[in-house]
């Protein structure tokens, strides 16, 4: 093959065309447990969502909540992936091997987002949040039906596989996903590169700026527990009587049973099976929808 403008427009074309097929194609999950949020500068400051009191009636003046008082900060970072296709294998015609790498990597851009979302949340017991506890803890400041300033727990020890119950029907989710640059495919394509000049390869990739940092912890429960219909009630009852300042509950719906594979047949004969193992009526059917994510193998 000649290498030439014309023809490394034609491998970037093929290139570029199957990393967005596969970049487009490929299913995540990411979005169980974070809101996406487009960034337009080098970071993200967020207010603390969870203080909305929600709708009250008017009587006198307006009740402002000035959010603010609180924030945290999500900064981007930059990520890439680059190969190199030597000079040589252009020549020889041998581009067609590439087709399948540049799949391979729109499928890894896709796939980021999971990458970088999963290990932060499974981290959780660990790392601190906005209020200053650990994302999953048991002594979260919060609130009592009188407004009285309480201890709340959205996580419970074992020495278990961990599991976790998540509401993901709230706009804000229990993760923050920010997009600054969404990954693209790029190359240098001229063969008066200096790349090219000085390596003798053509170089290929995508790159992209993006961060995920904590959300609202009332909306993820973490369980180390042993999975049973018992323990997956009390985590229900835990998550559902969490209440605002003002001491409404915040009507959180437990709607995802997010589990690794080793519990995968274990939260479906919870959450799925008609009957339980005494034989009767399983009350808990359908209350959850099972999720297995393989990133908290």
């Amino acid at each position: 093959m000649d290498i030439n403008a014309s023809s490394l427009r034609g491998i970037y074309t093929g290139l570029s065309t199957a990393f967005n097929a596969r970049f487009t194609s490929t299913p995540t999950s990411y979005g169980l447990i974070a809101m996406e949020v487009n960034s337009t500068t080098a970071q993200n400051e967020y207010p603390r969502l969870d203080e909305l009191p929600g709708i009250r009636e008017w009587i006198g003046e307006r009740q402002v909540v000035r959010l603010g008082a609180q924030t945290y900060t999500i900064k981007n970072r930059k990520f890439e992936e680059t190969v190199g296709i030597l000079r040589d294998q252009i020549e020889d015609d041998q581009i067609g091997v590439f087709v399948p790498v540049a799949g391979q990597i729109g499928q890894h851009a896709a796939e980021f987002p999971d990458q970088l979302c999963w290990p932060l949340f499974s981290a959780g017991e660990t790392a601190l949040c906005y209020d200053g506890q650990y994302f999953f803890d048991t002594d979260h400041p919060g609130f009592n039906e009188q407004g009285n300033e309480i201890s709340v727990a959205n996580y419970t020890a074992g020495a278990g596989p961990a599991w976790y119950l998540v509401d993901d029907t709230q706009v804000v989710k229990p993760l923050v996903y920010q997009k600054r640059r969404p990954f693209n495919f790029v190359s240098f394509q001229d063969e008066k590169d200096a790349n090219v000049f000085l390596n003798d390869e053509f170089l290929w990739g995508t790159s992209g700026r993006c961060n995920a940092g904590y959300g609202m912890w009332q909306t993820a429960h973490k369980s180390k527990a042993a999975l049973t219909a018992e323990s997956f009630s009390a985590a229900r009852v835990a998550m559902q009587t969490i209440r605002k300042k003002n001491g409404s509950v915040i009507n959180l719906r437990p709607s995802k049973l997010i589990v690794p594979p080793a519990l995968e047949g274990t939260a479906r004969a919870i959450l799925e099976a008609e009957r339980n193992d005494a034989g009767a009526t399983n009350i808990w059917r359908n209350t959850a929808k099972v999720e297995v994510v393989p990133y908290l193998a």
